[in-house]
């Protein structure tokens, strides 16, 4: 009996466009030149910090992070950045009366800016808020705190194998695999995808249906 859902946010509640647009504008280069690095870490199952890296070899992530906070640019989700679905399938969720969370890998001023958007959840928190990250196990038993289920009565729902789908069934949490933006799409009919999650789907609308067992 899944007693919880919790979500990811980027490319999972969240379309990450604005985000590398805005990395893109930072480092002076054109959109399209940031995304081919971005289209290289996907096909490798890297993480997607390594696109900048990739596009500036020497470059000190902790110190461009700090900067852009500095000059107002730190990750801010708004409105705009939701995906479509992501209301009417929170609140079709909490209509069958299963906790809902918000727990992903996001700095202290996105997780406040997704909190005040006032979504049907339970609860929204962040990696920095929290000190781990994922794929770290903590950060997944953090989320089973934050559900007030056993893992087993939990269901993740992430985009990406690598940091959500993987790591979640490893901690002995339920996983639902969404095909949804670059790593979701490019990686969600591998056999290794296909054997660690309970489920894949194609947007979020289908997850009231699993959760009542349809």
């Amino acid at each position: 009996m899944i007693k919880c859902v919790a979500f990811d946010i980027g490319e999972t509640l969240t379309c990450d466009d604005r985000y590398w647009a805005s990395w893109a504008d930072w480092l002076d280069v054109p959109h399209h030149t940031l995304s081919a690095p971005v289209g290289a870490v996907v096909a490798q199952g890297r993480d997607n910090a390594d696109a900048l890296r990739l596009l500036r070899p020497d470059i000190d992530l902790t110190v461009e992070y700090a900067a852009r906070e500095r000059a107002g640019l730190g990750e801010l989700l708004t409105e705009n950045d939701l995906y479509p679905d992501v209301r009417p399938a929170l609140a079709a969720l909490c209509d069958l009366g299963v906790r809902v969370v918000v727990a992903g890998n996001q700095t202290r001023r996105a997780g406040e800016s997704l909190r005040s958007l006032g979504l049907p959840a339970d609860a929204v928190a962040v990696s920095e808020e929290w000190g781990t990250a994922k794929p770290d196990v903590e950060f997944f038993h953090r989320v089973t705190d934050l559900a007030r289920a056993e893992p087993e009565e939990t269901l993740y729902v992430g985009d990406h194998p690598a940091n959500d789908v993987f790591p979640a069934r490893e901690a002995g949490l339920l996983t639902a695999h969404l095909r949804r933006g670059p790593w979701g799409r490019l990686w969600a009919d591998t056999r290794e995808v296909l054997a660690a999650a309970d489920w894949s789907v194609s947007g979020l609308g289908q997850l009231a249906s699993v959760v009542a067992g349809k």
